[in-house]
């Protein structure tokens, strides 16, 4: 049998035929939907009793989710045969996963066919989402609202849900239909009034239908209604859709236009006269397949986890060659602009590493400075977060000959290299925001705008530890709509977790009611920043970032630990056992845990990660750990510990550095 589960409403379970399952009590339900949360990946047991009785579960909790898992099996699978191994929901390792086909879940199916939208023309792009609409009967699992396990992802759906509503919109504007387009925009805008995409198409449609007035009226009211109730000025888009009807703009006018359709075709012809003109065998392929994979890179989400398989398979073929200038050119080419200091891939960095330390000791003597320092560039972008010498060196060197060939591309290129390199100590974000000041002026006049973009975000970085947020927003902004104009998705993850951040940190210092609830709201934001990382193609900045930003807002209000140990750290464990342990009154065992912690990564997280270690030892009284973190700390006094890597905030170092300075002469004197 063939199921189909629907979450977009009420959680439901459908047989092949379209015969509703009976899924028998709610806490049955509450365990389907939160394997379906969990997208096929595997729930531990104690996660499902804590999610499923947050408050204080039964004695045997574990063994009532053994007794609903059983009872789902028997009703999604009854004709398993006795003592069978179950196919759909299966136990693995310490819990349970639901491994329903990709098409068997209807918000699955959604998010696809949404993504698939933007890629079609106009009517198959009308017709797909007006069909993929029809699939929601009421709000994401509409009966767990209040779960804090379905939180983030009700939100992320409603999100997606609301882009489809205005992609669909946007589409049918296309096909001319302007004012059905407006009859259905008016009432969306009126139940989401902060979404000013929505406020755009309305008065566009409303243009369009010949009605200029209502349609400036409508943006009037939007400015309004931005300014009464956030305090903000509307975005560029509506101020120059504004000034554009003011205007009567030629190109506010529906017609034909190269639009998705037209992008289509000149793609597909494009593709076969290359695939008819070069041979199959001939070496430039190698060459365009990078340049291809570059702009894939960029795109996020499946597109960048392909980029960076495909692009090993190019460098292992060049190498097959035995083309020591091919190769290089091959590896150089692959000049995607990094912001996260954690490698996604560390054995794919090592290989690509190895292949442009050959290519860099077989090219010729003399000449191809340019490869050379593409070469080198390379090796010092994927040795990034490690303690090797030879990332520094090859940043320098890379940076040292791209001045010297006065190359704008190279130089913007090598300086994401010496960037990567500048983690060496704490405290250098005044550095690092040179370097982005460079990059964005150097950018700018040479057109490159994915680097432009890359020093908007390092600055909003360094901003960020400077506790300059009306700078960093700045930044932020200009990242977000050179991402817009450009089409870097990639680009809103990294500015969304930055307003979390800046939430987390700019919260009332007063009443502790207030602070309760400003707490509540940057915990929110950040559990939105997460949902956003999911499917994002960077393993190395998914795995235990939103555990380790929840527990450094807890830090910062002066609160314990989480006192869950089973909760997933990801690479951030050693930093945080001995503070999860600490919540559990477990003093000896935290002392040991705090001996086996090893220094920090040198990465955006540094101080961060430091000033952990610096809570934990002075809570269990260990000087040589309190005297070693001071030392590492001192230079970063003036800055926000972990606000550089514009994600999450401990707070101000200075505090870190006042309780190790007070703890050290305490226990000198006790000496």
């Amino acid at each position: 049998m063939r199921f189909l589960f629907g979450v977009l409403g009420p959680v439901a379970a459908w047989d092949g035929a379209g015969d509703a399952i009976a899924l028998k009590g709610p806490r049955h339900r509450a365990v389907l939907a939160r394997l379906i949360v969990a997208r096929r990946r595997v729930v531990p047991v104690r996660r499902l009793a804590e999610d499923l009785w947050p408050e204080e579960p039964p004695a045997d909790a574990v063994g009532a989710i053994r007794t609903f898992v059983a009872a789902l099996r028997r009703t999604l699978e009854p004709e398993r045969p006795p003592r069978a191994p179950a196919r759909l929901l299966v136990t693995e390792g310490p819990g349970y996963a639901l491994r329903a086909d990709p098409g068997a879940v209807d918000a699955w199916s959604f998010e696809r066919a949404v993504t698939a939208a933007a890629a079609l023309p106009p009517e198959d792009a009308f017709a797909r989402l007006d069909e993929a609409l029809e699939w929601w009967r009421g709000p994401a699992y509409a009966e767990f609202a209040d779960e804090p396990w379905a939180r983030a992802e009700r939100s992320r759906l409603a999100q997606l849900r609301l882009h489809a509503v205005e992609r669909r919109a946007e589409a049918r504007l296309a096909l001319g239909l302007a004012a059905e387009t407006a009859a259905d925009l008016d009432s969306h805008v009126a139940e989401h009034p902060w979404r000013e995409d929505a406020w755009r198409l309305l008065a566009l449609a409303l243009y369009r239908s010949g009605r200029q007035g209502d349609a400036l009226a409508v943006l009037r009211r939007a400015r309004t209604l931005l300014a009464e109730q956030l305090g903000v000025d509307p975005g560029p888009r509506l101020r120059g859709l504004e000034a554009d009807i003011l205007g009567h703009a030629a190109h506010l006018d529906a017609g034909p236009g190269p639009g998705p359709g037209a992008a289509d075709r000149v793609w597909a012809r494009t593709a076969a006269a290359y695939d008819r003109t070069v041979p199959s065998g001939a070496r430039a392929r190698l060459e365009s397949t990078v340049g291809l994979l570059r702009s894939l890179a960029v795109t996020g989400g499946s597109g960048l986890q392909t980029a960076r398989h495909h692009r090993v398979a190019a460098v292992a073929a060049a190498e097959e060659l035995g083309d020591a200038e091919l190769t290089a050119r091959v590896i150089g080419a692959y000049d995607v602009p990094a912001i996260w200091t954690r490698l996604d891939d560390p054995e794919q960095a090592a290989r690509v590493v190895a292949a442009a330390e050959r290519a860099l000791s077989a090219l010729p003597p003399g000449g191809h400075d340019a490869a050379r320092a593409r070469l080198l560039t390379t090796i010092a972008l994927e040795s990034r977060g490690t303690r090797a010498a030879r990332g520094p060196q090859a940043a320098r060197q890379a940076e040292e000959i791209a001045r010297h060939l006065d190359d704008p591309a190279l130089l913007a290129f090598a300086l994401n290299a010496t960037f990567m390199q500048t983690f060496h100590r704490a405290g250098l974000a005044p550095r690092r925001d040179a370097i982005g000041a460079e990059l964005i002026a150097l950018s700018a006049r040479h057109g490159l705008t994915t680097f432009e973009v890359l020093g908007h975000l390092i600055r909003l970085q360094a901003r960020a530890a400077l506790a300059d947020f009306t700078g960093a927003d700045r930044h932020a902004s200009a990242a977000d709509r050179l991402a817009e104009r450009h089409e870097l998705p990639l680009v809103g993850v990294f500015t969304q977790w930055y307003a979390a951040l800046r939430l987390a940190a700019t919260g009332p210092a007063a009443e502790q009611t207030e602070q309760a609830e400003h707490r509540a709201e940057a915990e929110a934001a950040y559990r939105d920043a997460a949902a956003r990382l999911d499917g994002a193609g960077m393993p190395g900045l998914e795995r235990g970032l939103l555990p380790l930003a929840l527990l450094c807002l807890r830090m910062r209000h002066g609160l314990p630990a989480q006192a869950d140990e089973h909760g997933d750290w990801g690479p951030y464990e050693p930093w945080a056992r001995p503070l999860v342990l600490l919540a559990q009154d477990r003093r000896d065992e935290a002392a040991a845990a705090l001996r086996e912690t090893p220094d920090p990564p040198r990465d955006l997280l540094f101080e961060a990660l430091w000033c952990l270690t610096a809570r934990a030892a002075v809570a269990v009284g260990d000087r040589e750990t309190m005297e070693r973190a001071h030392r590492e700390l001192a230079p970063a006094a003036a800055e926000l510990a972990g606000a550089g890597s514009g994600l999450l905030t401990l707070g101000p170092v200075s505090t870190y550095l006042g309780e190790l300075a007070t703890a050290l002469r305490t226990t000198g004197r006790r000496g």
